[in-house]
């Protein structure tokens, strides 16, 4: 009977163990989650908005807001989005609808922004220039690096970045 107890004790002592861990990170996700919401609704206006006349501050300031491979993408938009934004001189500008967050883990945050899209741009043939407005999503990686949340991951209906 003794030992039965012990086992008891021993195994349920195990088991709060765990569930107190568990919480510790599902409390630990909840904070991550708030905190990666709200800098990805911060940022997203920077990272999907350039106007051709300032496009190269534009993409360097968006790059402040990434790591990783993301960053290095956003370099090598400079040698193909300049030259067409400059030729079509379009300006984008982004605005954020709504906000969500897919999956959470305390370092790691997906969050699912709703966008809406304003672009002008000069058409070669035509009279005055073209608008146009989307409403479109995008799927922010957010990471936590030295105490701020950075842009890992971006991937749109246009495709990933």
């Amino acid at each position: 009977m003794a030992v039965l107890l012990g086992v008891i004790v021993a195994t349920a002592g195990w088991l709060v163990t765990v569930m107190w861990l568990d919480l510790r990170d599902l409390r630990a996700a909840d904070v991550s989650a708030a905190e990666a919401m709200v800098a990805a609704k911060a940022v997203a206006p920077d990272l999907l908005s350039y106007d051709y006349r300032t496009i190269e501050r534009d993409l360097a300031r968006a790059a402040t807001h990434t790591t990783g491979e993301l960053a290095a993408q956003y370099k090598k938009l400079t040698t193909t989005l300049v030259a067409e934004a400059k030729a079509q001189k379009m300006v984008q500008t982004a605005t954020v609808a709504g906000v969500a967050v897919e999956r959470a883990e305390p370092d790691r945050v997906e969050v699912l922004l709703f966008v809406n899209t304003g672009t002008v741009k000069e058409i070669p043939g035509k009279a005055t220039p073209q608008q146009e407005i989307n409403h479109n999503r995008a799927r922010f990686v957010m990471v936590k690096q030295d105490s701020a949340w950075r842009v890992a991951g971006l991937s749109t209906l246009l495709g990933t970045a």
